[in-house]
């Protein structure tokens, strides 16, 4: 039986991996910062909670993750842990370095000491490539962060590069674009739309107070995207993938689609420049060619449909 380490199992992405894991008959060992972190909410959603292995470890500490490494001699390292809102991150630019920094350093260095056939997957955001000169993103677009956040994962990216090639570690990144499910947390854009939409429904809020619905995303599906995750772990040789859906829809789309399916005015939709971020990205999204070829990974869904299906989610579960 092969065993499995996830950082972050508490949120979306490690809930979602943690239960495609366990259906491929792995030891999953979910690493949380606390037992009661995100009160372990997807777990439970999912019915999993009693079948993943919950070990408290903090990641900026170097001797508790090589205490843990050494107990269960992982096959498998998924880092999906990070100070991950691009909006606090701009609150809070030395934590967010700090965190998403220094916690991926310790992994990579601790497999290198205690196992280094351990095979390690890094979370990487789109967010890096920022105010990209042309689309598709690919692998070969230049970086160009342009919030605390990026910074810090454009930084965590060359550090798993680094250790793959200077070190000859299976370390692979995997470049995410945005992906949402009923599982992501709610101060995320997608969720709040729907999560305030309902409310104005009930008569729990007047309004939805929102920023720059201009600019434009790549959206997909966080189940399957954990699919390209697990993938990206069994190729023969270590490499780097785009993980997206290989097209963008606009904020201003997704707000009024949720509006119109839950049938409320549009009026209720109010844009405040105090939402604007500093340095926003107008528009963003990959090409996921070389995950398709790579991976045999394979990705159609409609963003909208997607939207219908999170609604339908909610609803049921409010």
């Amino acid at each position: 039986m092969k065993t499995a380490f996830i950082t972050g199992v508490s949120g979306q992405d490690g809930a979602y991996l943690a239960a495609l894991l366990l259906g491929k008959g792995y030891k999953v060992v979910g690493l949380t910062r606390t037992y009661t972190s995100g009160k372990l909410s997807g777990l439970k959603y999912l019915g999993i909670e009693d079948d993943v292995i919950l070990e408290e470890c903090d990641l900026l500490d170097f001797s508790s993750i090589l205490k843990l490494l050494k107990k269960f001699q992982p096959d498998e390292v998924y880092n999906l842990s990070a100070q991950s809102s691009v909006g606090v991150s701009f609150e809070q630019p030395i934590g967010t370095i700090s965190y998403n920094i220094l916690s991926v350093l310790n992994i990579l260095e601790s497999i290198r000491l205690v196992n280094p056939t351990t095979r390690f997957y890094q979370a990487s955001s789109s967010e890096i490539y920022g105010k990209a000169e042309s689309l598709p993103i690919t692998l070969d677009s230049p970086m160009q962060p342009v919030s605390p956040y990026a910074i810090s994962k454009a930084s965590a990216y060359w550090i798993t590069t680094n250790y793959r090639e200077s070190y000859s570690l299976y370390s692979v990144n995997g470049v995410l674009f945005n992906h949402e499910s009923y599982l992501r947390s709610g101060n995320f854009f997608v969720k709040k739309v729907i999560h305030t939409a309902l409310d104005i429904k009930s008569q729990k809020a007047k309004e939805l107070k929102v920023g720059n619905l201009d600019i434009k995303r790549d959206f997909g599906y966080a189940p399957k995207y954990v699919e390209a995750m697990f993938l990206s772990l069994q190729q023969e040789e270590p490499s780097d993938y785009i993980i997206c859906s290989g097209q963008s829809v606009s904020l201003r789309e997704v707000v009024y689609h949720v509006f119109d399916r839950l049938e409320i005015s549009r009026d209720k939709i109010v844009e405040d420049p105090s939402l604007f971020r500093p340095n926003e990205i107008s528009d963003l999204y990959g090409s996921n060619a070389n995950s398709i070829a790579k991976l045999n990974w394979f990705y159609d869904k409609n963003f909208f449909e997607i939207l219908d299906v999170l609604i339908d989610e909610e609803i049921n579960n409010g």
